[in-house]
């Protein structure tokens, strides 16, 4: 099946109307203006492979405020002067309950179908995100013009106009080159409890986000359990971060975890897959992550809790799924099995992510990135070895030797 890049019409395409904060679609076919830029980006994108296929809301049409008519000449126009091979239109408001509304992914997975693991959604609002999200396609990227609303899900990528979107498309390494850590697709999310630390970290654009725990927060010397999260969220405001409750009976995990989630629209609620009595978490699950709860579900070691939680999550709010590929690896297993076999599993509940949860080395980023997992988790001393991507194995070998004989001399041995 071919790759394809699915794109919003209104404000990624052409120039919508913002109104309020909102943007809003051309009232009429003399108003639609295409954008600076935007044929040659399409010719690009179509030149290196890529299905063109627009994907377009347009509700005004059952509110009565416009006629299908006028939708569809603007949709030939367009059709007629820009390379496109589609336009797939929704004509439903929110009230119909349809598949095809963004952020529902009818419009992406409708037949002809195609390889949504290697397309892209390009669109301007959070509903195109969330919609790329559940069809599973293999990136997303906002058209980011700051409008008044909130997302629902972070995009894997931010671009200033289709054209600077397509540029980061065209630009992604060949397939088996060495990636730089900005070109990975994989996002990486610290993992630690040292506030100055991840402060430090807030500053790089290439962490996308961040965890804790009670186990790293204890080992930190942290005391305030709340007053430390509020401190977090205080200072990084507009990427997920993971707090996990800590009470071992449900109900008590259910209390710690709606507090948990009031303390900002973007964090999530780490709730483990069972307590300490072996008891699955999974019906508390299901109850959190429908009720709008975001949630980070941890601790997960095998394929059978996976598919448990995910069915759990399935139609829920938008969550996380920690399968602990380190862990595993300690016991002599090889994870990379596991970890693409959960990754098919979680197609089932489109708003849920995965994470590569407890790396052991630098490696595991780049195969996490490989087999197309979601998110990974690294800790502060494997952050340390990014300086070394890419680095000449010639030049670490020399390095490797210098350090031998420094050490050996500072040393004083002798024979």
């Amino acid at each position: 099946m071919r790759k394809a890049i699915f794109l919003d019409r209104d404000g990624v395409l052409n120039q919508a109307v913002v109104k309020d904060g909102v943007p809003r679609p051309p009232g009429s076919l003399a108003e639609l203006t295409i954008l600076p830029g935007v044929p040659e980006a399409l010719a690009a994108l179509k030149h290196a492979g890529y299905a063109l296929v627009v994907v377009t809301n347009q509700p005004d049409v059952a509110r009565g405020t416009q006629s299908r008519e006028t939708v569809e000449a603007m949709n030939e126009a367009l059709l007629a002067r820009l390379p496109l091979d589609e336009i797939r239109t929704c004509y439903h408001d929110d009230a119909d309950r349809c598949a095809c509304r963004k952020p529902a992914p009818g419009l992406l997975t409708a037949a002809p179908r195609y390889d949504l693991a290697r397309s892209v959604m390009i669109g301007d609002r959070w509903r195109d995100i969330d919609a790329g999200r559940r069809a599973g396609v293999g990136v997303t990227i906002l058209v980011d013009y700051h409008y008044d609303e909130t997302a629902a899900c972070e995009p894997d990528v931010r671009a200033r106009s289709l054209p600077d979107a397509a540029s980061w498309i065209l630009q992604r390494p060949a397939e088996g080159t060495m990636k730089r850590v900005d070109e990975l697709t994989v996002k990486i999310f610290g993992d630690g409890a040292d506030l100055d630390s991840m402060k430090a970290l807030y500053r790089q654009p290439f962490i996308r986000g961040f965890t804790t725990n009670p186990t790293l927060m204890q080992k930190a010397g942290i005391r305030d359990y709340r007053g430390f999260a509020r401190d977090v969220v205080g200072a990084i405001p507009d990427r997920p971060i993971s707090f996990e409750v800590f009470s071992d009976d449900f109900a008590g995990m259910e209390r710690q975890a709606r507090e948990i989630a009031t303390w900002g629209d973007n964090v999530y609620v780490k709730i483990p897959v069972t307590n300490t009595k072996r008891e699955s978490a999974v019906p508390l699950v299901r109850r959190l992550s429908h009720e709008g709860v975001r949630l980070n579900v941890t601790a997960l070691m095998t394929l059978d809790q996976v598919r448990d939680v995910v069915d759990a999550l399935a139609g829920g709010a938008p969550s996380c799924v920690s399968v602990f590929a380190g862990r595993i690896a300690d016991t002599g297993r090889d994870p990379l099995p596991l970890m693409i076999s959960a990754l098919d599993v979680i197609k089932r509940a489109p708003a849920a992510e995965l994470i590569w949860a407890s790396p052991r080395e630098l490696l595991n980023v780049f195969q996490a990135d490989e087999i197309g997992c979601h998110i990974i988790t690294v800790t502060a001393d494997i952050l340390k070895k990014l300086e070394l991507v890419g680095y000449d194995l010639d030049e670490f070998s020399l390095d490797t030797v210098k350090m031998f004989h420094a050490d050996a001399t500072r040393a004083g041995f002798s024979l």
